[in-house]
């Protein structure tokens, strides 16, 4: 769920997928009544409900949601690990950014320009140039971020 609720502030996680969402936390133990009554929603229930109840089921469940800056930076850094895992392609990363997206460190500047230069109209030549620069960028901030472990970023692990 802690790695719902950043998704859920950069406004990444679709109001239709939160009662999934919900029924899988119940089915992995967690529990509340806001949480239960989510989990019975149909997926075309009123958008603004369902964020309601789900923002509810995270206070009961004591799941604090992040700031934008935080949310937008852990998605960078889950846009880096996946492309640095190749989990992604540089097109998802260009195309996955949200305008909630910050960044705070040199390598999250870095990777945020590189891959903010994507556009479907590059040539065939910009475009090899800039996968190469954003794979080294992706990299580059794949190592030096703590921030993988504690979002739940596959393929990290907190010391």
């Amino acid at each position: 769920m802690q790695f719902s609720a950043w998704q859920y502030v950069a406004e990444i996680l679709p109001a239709e997928e939160l009662p999934m969402l919900a029924a899988h936390a119940l089915v992995d133990g967690r529990d509340s009544p806001a949480l239960r009554e989510l989990a019975g929603l149909p997926r075309r229930s009123d958008p603004a409900e369902v964020r309601d109840l789900y923002v509810l089921a995270l206070r009961e469940l004591a799941i604090p949601l992040p700031d934008e800056e935080t949310a937008g930076r852990c998605l960078l850094v889950t846009l880096a690990f996946g492309l640095a895992h190749d989990e992604l392609s540089p097109k998802d990363v260009g195309n996955g950014l949200s305008m909630t997206v910050t960044a705070r460190t040199g390598e999250e500047t870095r990777f945020l320009s590189v891959a903010a230069d994507y556009s479907e109209w590059l040539e065939p030549d910009e475009l090899a140039g800039w996968e190469k620069e954003l794979r080294t960028a992706a990299h580059s901030l794949a190592a030096a971020t703590d921030l993988g472990p504690s979002i739940g970023v596959p393929g990290t692990r907190s010391d």
